[in-house]
C-alpha cells in the first residue's frame, strides 16, 4: 500500500466520522441554544430544562438517520476490507 492509498483512506474514515458525528450533534447544539436562550429570557435555571431537549432531539436524530449511518459505516467497512490485500503485498 502507498502512503497515497492510506492518506486517502484515513481521509475517508475522517470525513465520516465528522458526518455521522455532525448529523447527531448539531441539531442537539440548535436545540441546547434555543433552551438556553429561553432559560436566559425567562431566568429558569434548571438543568432538566436543557438536558430532556436535546436527549430527545439526538434520540430522534439517531432514528431518522440510522439507516443512513449505518450505510455509511458499512460503505466505509468495505472499503477498507478490499483494501487489505492491496496493503498486504
Amino acid at each position: 500500500m502507498t502512503p497515497e492509498q492510506a492518506v486517502a483512506l484515513i481521509y475517508n474514515a475522517v470525513v465520516n466520522i465528522i458526518l455521522i458525528v455532525g448529523v447527531l450533534i448539531l441539531p442537539g447544539m440548535v436545540v441546547g441554544l434555543i433552551v438556553s436562550v429561553f432559560q436566559a429570557a425567562t431566568q429558569i435555571n434548571e438543568q432538566t430544562l436543557s438536558f430532556l431537549p436535546r436527549l430527545l432531539v439526538t434520540l430522534g436524530m439517531l432514528a431518522f438517520a440510522g439507516h443512513w449511518i449505518l450505510q455509511r459505516i458499512m460503505d466505509l467497512f468495505h472499503t477498507l476490507f478490499y483494501a487489505i490485500p492491496g496493503a498486504i503485498g
